[in-house]
C-alpha cells in the first residue's frame, strides 16, 4: 500500500491513538500556549545510576492551530517507556484563522523560550530521574523545523532577539520528516503555502525582519530557514520516510546537501513509509527514532 492511500492509513493510525495524559504540565511563559507536558520513565526503569536524558519534543501540524501537542502524546509516552524523560512543548501556531500557519514572530519566540527555559524548569520542579544537562531536541514536521532552527540560533545576526552568543548546550537534534529547507518547501508548496504564512506574508506586520532594505519576506526567510543557518556544530540526524508525500524527501535532502556544503555532517536515515510512522509507536520507525536519541544522548539504553 503506497501513495495517497498509504499516507491516509498512516495518518489514521497516528491520530487514532488515544491521547496519553502527562505526569505533569507546567508553564514556561505567560501565554496559554506556553506550556510543556512531562512524560517520565516508569518507576521500574533502571536509571538509578544516571538520570534519563531530557528530550524536548516539538509537535508538527504545519504550524496550524488545530494541531497541538496532544497528537504526539502517545509518542511522548513511548519515548518515556524507553527510559527517556520527555518534555512535550506547546507553542503558538496560527491565530484566529484556523487555516493559517504560524505567527511571526511569536512562534519563534516560543521555540526559543522553551529551549532556553525548560531545562531550568526541570531543575526547579525537581522532576525525578530527568537530567537537564543532557538535552536532545526532537520534533516532527513543523516541529522538525523548530528543533533545527533552535540549534542554529547562534548563527543568527546578533541584533535579532533569538540570537545566542554560542551554541545551545545540546547533545544533539533528531528531526523527523522536518520542514528543514524552507526554500525547497516553498518551491514544492509544502502544506499548502504554510511557509509563507509562517513568515507573515500578507499580514503587513512589523517586528523582527521588518524593513531594513530589501523584501521583508526574503529577510524573514533568511532568519527562519535552518538550511540558511548552517553549520551549527550540533550533532544532527534527520529521520525521513522514503514515501512521504506531506514533506517530500527532497526537503530533507536539500538540507543535508546544504549542510555538506557548509562543512557539517548530517546523518540522514531513510525509513520505510511516509510522514507519520516516525511518531507512531506501533511503527518500527519510532524505534529507530528512539535508538537515535539514545545514541546522541550518550546512553546505552537502546533496546
Amino acid at each position: 500500500m503506497g501513495g495517497a492511500t498509504g499516507a491516509a492509513a498512516e495518518e489514521t493510525s497516528v491520530f487514532g491513538l488515544a491521547p496519553v495524559e502527562p505526569a505533569r504540565t507546567a508553564a514556561y511563559g505567560q501565554h496559554p500556549d506556553q506550556v510543556v507536558d512531562f512524560y517520565l520513565p516508569p518507576p521500574g526503569t533502571d536509571r538509578a545510576a544516571r538520570p534519563a536524558p531530557l528530550v524536548l519534543l516539538f509537535h508538527g501540524g504545519a504550524w496550524r492551530a488545530p494541531y497541538d501537542r496532544r497528537h504526539v502524546s502517545p509518542f511522548a509516552a513511548f519515548l518515556a517507556g524507553r527510559g527517556l524523560a520527555v518534555a512535550s512543548v506547546e507553542y503558538r501556531r496560527g491565530g484566529a484563522d484556523p487555516a493559517r500557519a504560524g505567527r511571526w514572530p511569536e512562534t519563534f519566540d516560543d521555540i526559543a523560550a522553551a529551549v532556553d527555559s525548560v531545562p531550568g524548569l526541570v531543575r526547579d520542579l525537581g522532576l525525578p530521574g530527568a537530567d537537564p544537562d543532557r538535552v536532545v531536541l526532537t520534533g516532527h514536521s513543523a516541529g522538525g523545523h523548530a528543533v533545527l532552527w533552535a540549534a542554529a540560533r547562534h548563527r543568527l545576526p546578533s541584533g535579532t532577539p533569538w540570537h545566542l552568543a554560542s551554541p545551545s548546550p545540546l547533545r544533539g537534534v533528531v528531526a523527523l520528516a522536518p520542514i528543514a529547507d524552507l526554500a525547497t518547501a516553498r518551491a514544492l508548496d509544502v502544506c499548502s503555502g504554510a511557509v509563507d504564512e509562517l513568515l507573515g506574508e500578507g499580514e503587513g506586520a512589523g517586528g523582527v525582519g521588518s524593513g531594513g532594505g530589501g523584501d521583508e519576506l526574503t529577510v524573514r526567510l533568511g532568519l527562519a530557514d535552518p538550511a540558511a543557518l548552517l553549520p551549527t556544530a550540533v550533532p544532527t540526524t534527520i529521520v525521513q520516510g522514503g514515501t512521504d508525500i506531506d514533506v517530500p524527501p527532497a526537503v530533507a535532502d536539500a538540507f543535508a546537501e546544504a549542510a555538506a556544503r557548509a562543512g557539517q555532517d548530517v546523518r540522514l536515515i531513510r525509513t520505510d513509509g511516509g510522514h507519520f510512522p516516525p511518531i507512531d509507536p506501533t511503527s518500527p520507525a519510532a524505534h529507530t527514532v528512539a535508538d537515535e536519541i539514545d545514541r546522541l544522548a550518550g546512553t546505552d539504553a537502546a533496546a
